[in-house]
């Protein structure tokens, strides 16, 4: 080789190198700013007017778990926030509810994030029975019957009814915005255990081998910006899709996602592929009808927490599994193709200063809001509380540059709502 040419070849490889690093898909370098919080103290009454103590204890009106799920109205700075199956695991006669927020953002105020409870809904029945997070509500004999609901998905309907996932079923609801249940929605039979029980234990194999592992259902909740379809994810695997081993340890990473057509009632699957068995999803958030912003955290707080990242992902190019019974723990055939994924946020980056010893374990809830004065896209962050007194109510405030959403769709309210 000449002198010449070897000197060209170590360029030309590295000119050839860079060419195809372009062609890679790359993650999204998001210009994200920490714009501030509000706080509400854990021990605040809500506007139920309920009176009295829980079996447990704790005040009925207790203002708690609202962090579970938040959802913007549409009108003005107003946002559904859903309190969770209430304290102690289920282990209270709590009545289920929702409350409306506004949440007013001032970037250059001294107190740039300020939230004020306007209304408190309990959420019942067509015939008037209320919904209660109890685990003791539970119907053996027609479970579909039961009761009992632990609300962790919000989002507001084209017209403005109100959808709830629920993580005991798993199930999907339709309510009014007065709290009244309208419909159920109609899930795959893959989803939900084969033998349901009131208690937890009672739910894992050998008794059930298929359906949602206990507590770990239906977390996450989008709604298409047209209102045409609903996007559930679960916090974990099917039971049935290599989610345990022999002694129960979580070993799967592949989460399903369900895609319902509102007036179709057709369903697609695709498959979520979790950074680790032991991190969950919490929620979803549709930036268009087929990119989403999800949850995916550690179950620890403060200086233990390590993972609350939020991800940007593509359903574009992914397989509907919907007619695949069971998927494998980990790698996943040739046949089958993940939603992408990339991140996007993560809450515990030095360059926000969150991370520390009053960092929340569960961030469950995520909402656009409407644009900020300067055309930046508000993202707001919620913490669930687990209805702790001394732990605070947390609302985080974004400003996210327009072109780290470039196909961002805002949802569309009907005028007539």
């Amino acid at each position: 080789m000449n002198r010449l040419l070897a000197c060209r070849v170590p360029a030309l490889r590295i000119l050839i190198l860079c060419m195809a690093l372009a062609l890679l898909p790359t993650p999204v370098r998001a210009d994200i700013i920490l714009l501030g919080e509000a706080q509400l103290p854990g021990d605040s009454t809500d506007l139920s007017g309920l009176t009295g103590k829980l079996s447990d204890g704790t005040p009925a009106n207790r203002l708690g778990g609202l962090g579970s799920a938040i959802a913007y109205t549409g009108q003005g700075n107003r946002y559904i926030l859903v309190s969770d199956r209430g304290p102690h695991d289920g282990n209270s006669n709590f009545l289920c509810r929702f409350h409306t927020l506004q949440i007013t953002i001032n970037p250059r105020g001294s107190k740039p994030v300020q939230a004020r409870l306007i209304e408190t809904r309990l959420l019942t029945t067509a015939e008037g029975k209320n919904f209660v997070g109890s685990l003791k509500a539970f119907d053996s004999r027609e479970p579909s019957r039961s009761l009992r609901l632990d609300p962790e998905g919000v989002r507001i309907g084209r017209t403005g009814s109100i959808f709830l996932s629920d993580e005991y079923g798993p199930s999907l609801h339709e309510f009014d915005r007065q709290g009244k249940h309208l419909r159920p929605l109609t899930i795959p039979a893959r989803f939900l255990p084969e033998h349901p029980a009131q208690m937890p234990q009672d739910e894992l194999p050998p008794k059930n081998n298929k359906g949602r592992q206990p507590n770990r259902g239906m977390e996450g909740l989008a709604i298409s910006p047209d209102g045409n379809k609903l996007f559930a994810l679960m916090q974990s695997p099917l039971i049935q899709d290599g989610a345990l081993d022999k002694d129960k340890k979580r070993i799967g990473i592949n989460a399903r996602l369900l895609e319902v057509d509102l007036a179709t009632a057709k369903t697609r699957e695709f498959v979520y592929q979790l950074d680790a068995p032991g991190v969950g999803l919490s929620e979803i958030l549709a930036i268009n009808d087929h990119e989403f912003l999800t949850v995916e955290r550690d179950g620890n707080g403060g200086k233990e927490a390590q993972i609350k990242k939020i991800y940007r992902i593509n359903l574009q190019g992914a397989t509907d599994v919907s007619m695949v019974a069971s998927l494998p723990s980990r790698k996943l055939p040739g046949t089958i193709t993940p939603v992408s994924k990339h991140l996007f946020l993560d809450l515990l980056s030095e360059r926000y200063h969150l991370k520390g010893e009053a960092f929340p374990e569960k961030i469950e809830g995520i909402a656009f809001g409407p644009d900020l004065p300067d055309g930046r896209r508000l993202l707001l962050i919620t913490a669930d509380n687990d209805f702790v007194a001394t732990v605070p109510l947390r609302i985080f405030a974004f400003a996210v540059d327009r072109k780290d959403l470039p196909g961002y769709k805002a949802q569309q309210f009907s005028p007539t709502r």
